[in-house]
């Protein structure tokens, strides 16, 4: 007899007898079982999008990088009081420098002074020889010796001329006086009837021959003088043009003498005797004692910024000394430029030359500005980005800014970021390719 299962199993209406079927019924399923079923059924697909959807929020978008707090370090965006300066290691350098260079060739038989020593103008330095030079010298002297003696005798010769037509004048002179004075004492006795009109004429001709001649001797010399004055003048030329000459050929020899030309410390002075020097050669500088500059080689991005007649300050030991920039190279050497400045005080005894001092340049007024922490974040960036951190701390965005001044603490911002802003402040180097981070 076949009992009635409970549920809502329907029950065949014409069941075909099987073998043993009077011993076999129907299993009915639990209800936990139909509910395993049931949900494996529509909760498989459910769960698929919901991995699907955690998946997409949880994992890293393109761009983005997944980064731990404790590998960064953030800082906030403020208004704050902007230092403009920059600071600097410059070298001591000598303020004049004079460079010593050999005038004449030859070898060298003496060097008298030594590298570091403080000379006096004039000083011997070193002595040179050069047994050609002297044979020229002396070919010379004997040449412009004997081009003077031509200059002499001219000058001698025109002295002479010169004596010959006063003494001609004086003797005109005196002729005429005597006719005129025979003249008168022949008219006084032709008026007492002692001399004949014939014999009074032939004195009166006379008188006018010597008052004639005189004349002629007068109008020849005015002009003999002024030829002779521009002839004097050449002569004089000559003579010392030669005498020029002479004393260049003299000094040629005493080139041979190397001497101090100012007061100063001799530096790079390295003659040894028997070395050969040719003309123009440079043995050395000498450098003014107790003047100094310093020199600071300075990055390339503050070539504009960094002029003449800027402010700075050097801190020696304990003393803070005045500086003003005197000079800026213009010219670009492995990403930097040079800038001289000078010692608006005395400079401080003890000073060397190549000795290491920190400076510092102002490069403009103090004033409020927007600024981060100057630092690595700044290398990889260029100042043109930066990452700023969520309102919950969790992720960053690079944001696109511009950036203006610098000093060692601080870089000012410009626009792209506002006061309260936090950013990464550490290096970016790892972040080039990215523009979200994951803080976590």
């Amino acid at each position: 007899m076949r009992h009635p299962v409970s549920g809502n199993v329907e029950t065949p209406e014409k069941p075909q007898p099987l073998s043993g079927s009077g011993m076999d019924r129907a299993v009915v399923p639990s209800a936990r079982k139909v509910f395993m079923r049931r949900a494996v059924r529509y909760g498989s697909p459910v769960a698929v999008v919901l991995l699907i959807w955690g998946g997409w929020h949880l994992a890293p978008t393109s761009g983005s990088l997944s980064v731990r707090r404790d590998q960064i370090s953030i800082a906030t965006v403020q208004s704050a009081p902007f230092l403009d300066y920059l600071p600097l290691r410059a070298t001591v350098a000598p303020l004049h420098v004079t460079f010593i260079n050999a005038v004449q060739g030859g070898e060298v038989t003496e060097a008298v002074a030594k590298d570091g020593a403080l000379v006096k103008k004039d000083d011997v330095l070193a002595r040179l020889s050069n047994p050609q030079l002297q044979l020229d010298v002396t070919s010379r002297e004997a040449s412009i010796a004997s081009q003077l003696g031509a200059v002499s005798a001219q000058r001698l010769t025109l002295q002479q001329t010169r004596t010959t037509e006063e003494t001609q004048l004086a003797e005109a002179r005196y002729n005429l006086l005597k006719a005129r004075h025979e003249l008168s004492i022949r008219e006084q006795l032709r008026q007492q009837g002692f001399e004949s009109d014939a014999n009074v004429q032939s004195y009166s001709d006379e008188a006018e021959y010597y008052a004639q001649r005189l004349k002629r001797l007068d109008a020849a010399r005015a002009q003999d003088l002024q030829v002779a004055d521009r002839q004097e003048k050449e002569i004089d030329q000559e003579g010392q043009r030669l005498r020029s000459n002479l004393e260049v050929v003299e000094s040629s020899l005493g080139a041979l003498t190397l001497r101090a030309p100012l007061d100063g410390r001799l530096t790079n002075f390295d003659l040894q005797p028997g070395q050969s020097l040719k003309a123009g050669d440079r043995i050395g500088q000498i450098d003014s004692e107790g003047q100094y500059r310093l020199d600071a080689d300075i990055d390339e991005f503050y070539l504009g910024r960094v002029a003449t007649g800027e402010r700075a300050q050097a801190d020696i030991g304990d003393v803070k000394i005045p500086l003003t920039v005197t000079r800026v190279h213009p010219q670009v050497t492995n990403g930097q430029f040079r800038a001289e400045l000078t010692f608006d005080t005395p400079p401080p005894p003890g000073l060397r030359r190549g000795e290491s001092i920190d400076i510092r340049i102002t490069l403009g007024e103090t004033h409020r500005a927007l600024v981060l922490p100057n630092g690595a974040w700044l290398e990889a960036s260029g100042g043109s980005s930066a990452f700023v951190v969520a309102g919950n701390g969790r992720s960053a965005d690079r944001v696109t800014i511009t950036s203006g001044r610098r000093n060692p603490e601080q870089a000012e911002i410009t626009g792209g970021l506002h006061a309260g802003d936090q950013v990464i402040i550490s290096s970016y180097n790892s972040y080039k390719n990215f523009n979200h981070l994951s803080i976590h």
